[in-house]
C-alpha cells in the first residue's frame, strides 16, 4: 500500500513512522521545516525562551536575597540565535529518526490531483493520502492588521520591544506575556472577552496576580485599528508593538473541493481521522480539534493505522493541557457538570525542587482536585507547580481507566517533589 503524507509536523511524522512500521510504502512531504510549528515556531520556541526567563527571574530573586551579587542581563539577538540553532539541530535529528523507519522524505511544495501528489515536478501516486498541513495564526479583520506580529516572526525581532500589546486571551497570549514582561517589556493583554476563560477561576486569578506580575490585563476590549507602533481600542489608544494571539486557521486549502471543509476551514474527519473521501485522511491542527502536540501525534497514529486497515479510534476525553509559565500550569477536566456531591480539596505548593527559594515569599503555586463523594471519581485536577506537567498525563490516564481516589491510598511519590497531587488524593481516599 502506497501512502503519501503531506506535512512533517507531529501528526505527519508520527503517522509516517507508524505506517512504515506497518509495512506501508510511505512518502512524507514537507514544505519547509521537519518538526512543524511545534518545533520551529511554537512549543519548543516557548520552551527556549522560558528556560532563559526562569534563569533571569531566579537571578533577580537570588540577588534580592543577597545570595549572588550580580543580576543577569539578556542579549536578545544571542537568545534568538541559540533558539534557532537548537531547533535546527532537533529538526535534523527528527529527520534522521523518521528516515530510519524506512520513510522517504521529500522537501517541497505539494499539489494534489486524483491519486497523485506532485512535488518539484515529480509525481508520487498514492493509495491513501494523509493531510497534516497544520494551521497558521488567525488574522482578524481589523484595519492595519498587517502591521502586527505573531508567533511566526517573533524570532525575527531585533530587540526586546519596550512596550508590547498582546491581542488575545488564551494560552499563546499568556505565554508570550510572561516571556516579554520578564525580559523587560511593558506588556498589556487585550482580551475581546474574558482572560483565560476556559480554566478554573482560582487558577486564572493566581496566574494574573502571581505569574504575570506587572502585566496589565484588559477584558472586553475591541481592537479597532492597528498601526506600526500603537493600536486603537474601545478603551483608548495603546502605544507599542502589537502581537496577535487570536487563534488559528487550518491550512486546508490544499484539499479544497476534494473533501468536506468546516466553517473555520477545518477538514471534517470522523474518529478514525477519515475525511469525506475514503482515500484521504487528515490529522493535527488542520482538523481543528485540540491544538496541542500530543493530540496531533495521536491523531496521526490513528490515521495511519486505519489507512493500513487496522481499526483504531481517536478519544478526546480527559486530555491533559498546560500553560508554560515560571511554573507550568496544568489541568484536566472530565467535562462533566459539577454535581451536588462534588468535593474540592486544595493545598498550597510546598518548598522543593524549583520552588524552594520562593517559600520565603509564598510564590509556590497550589493544586486543586475535585472528586464526587458518592462515586469517588476524580472529575477535575488543576495544578501550578514545577512537577505539574509531568504528573498530569499519568493522572489523566488513571482517570480514563476508572481509578478512584481510594486507589491512591497506598501511593508513594518520588521525593523530593513539590507536586501536591498525591497528598490530596490520599486525603480524598478517607472520604
Amino acid at each position: 500500500m502506497k501512502m503519501v503524507i503531506i506535512g512533517g509536523g507531529p501528526a505527519g511524522r508520527s503517522a509516517a513512522m507508524e505506517a512504515a512500521q506497518l509495512d506501508a510504502e510511505v512518502t512524507l512531504i514537507e514544505r519547509k521545516h521537519v518538526g512543524g510549528t511545534c518545533l520551529n515556531e511554537g512549543c519548543m520556541v516557548i520552551c527556549g525562551f522560558n528556560d532563559v526567563v526562569k534563569f533571569h527571574k531566579d537571578s533577580k530573586n537570588y540577588q534580592k536575597l543577597g545570595i549572588i551579587s550580580q543580576e543577569s542581563s539578556i542579549d536578545y539577538s544571542k537568545l534568538v540565535k541559540g533558539i534557532k540553532q537548537t531547533t535546527g539541530k532537533i529538526s535534523n535529528i527528527l529527520k534522521h529518526e523518521t528516515q530510519q523507519t524506512g520513510v522517504e522524505m521529500v522537501m517541497g511544495e505539494a499539489t494534489i490531483r486524483e491519486g497523485v501528489v506532485e512535488v518539484n515536478g515529480d509525481e508520487y501516486p498514492y493509495d491513501k493520502l494523509l493531510i497534516a498541513t497544520g494551521a497558521r495564526p488567525f488574522i482578524p479583520p481589523v484595519p492595519g492588521a498587517e502591521h502586527a506580529s505573531t508567533y511566526k516572526n517573533v524570532l525575527d525581532w531585533k530587540e526586546i520591544p519596550p512596550k508590547l500589546n498582546i491581542i488575545g486571551s488564551g494560552v499563546i497570549a499568556t505565554e508570550f506575556a510572561n516571556i516579554f514582561s520578564s525580559l523587560g517589556s511593558e506588556v498589556k493583554i487585550l482580551c475581546r472577552n474574558k482572560f483565560l476563560s476556559n480554566i478554573d477561576p482560582e487558577f486564572r486569578d493566581y496566574i494574573a496576580k502571581h505569574l504575570l506580575p506587572g502585566v496589565e490585563i484588559q477584558e472586553n476590549v475591541q481592537v479597532q485599528e492597528i498601526n506600526p507602533d500603537e493600536a486603537s481600542t474601545s478603551q483608548g489608544t495603546v502605544e507599542g508593538k502589537v502581537f496577535l494571539a487570536t487563534g488559528m486557521t487550518p491550512n486546508s486549502e490544499i484539499v479544497e473541493g476534494m473533501v468536506e471543509i468546516g466553517p473555520k476551514k477545518e477538514i471534517i474527519v470522523n474518529k478514525q481521522m477519515k475525511t469525506s473521501d475514503p482515500s484521504i485522511y487528515a490529522a493535527g491542527d488542520v482538523v481543528g480539534t485540540v491544538g496541542n502536540t500530543p493530540v496531533a501525534r495521536r491523531e496521526g497514529i490513528i490515521a495511519a493505522r486505519n489507512a493500513c486497515d487496522i481499526s483504531a479510534t481517536m478519544d478526546y476525553s480527559l486530555i491533559p493541557q498546560s500553560i508554560t509559565l515560571y511554573y507550568p500550569v496544568s489541568f484536566i477536566d472530565s467535562g462533566e457538570e459539577p454535581s451536588e456531591d462534588e468535593f474540592d480539596v486544595r493545598i498550597r505548593g510546598s518548598a522543593g525542587p524549583g520552588s524552594f527559594w520562593h517559600a520565603l515569599d509564598g510564590e509556590t503555586g497550589f493544586t486543586k482536585i475535585s472528586s464526587d463523594l458518592q462515586t469517588k471519581e476524580i472529575t477535575r485536577v488543576s495544578s501550578i507547580s514545577p512537577a505539574s506537567r509531568t504528573s498530569m498525563p499519568y493522572l489523566a490516564k488513571m482517570m480514563l481507566d476508572g481509578y478512584k481516589a481510594s486507589d491512591f491510598d497506598d501511593f508513594i511519590e518520588t521525593h523530593p517533589s513539590t507536586d501536591a497531587v498525591y497528598k490530596l488524593l490520599h486525603f480524598l481516599s478517607k472520604y
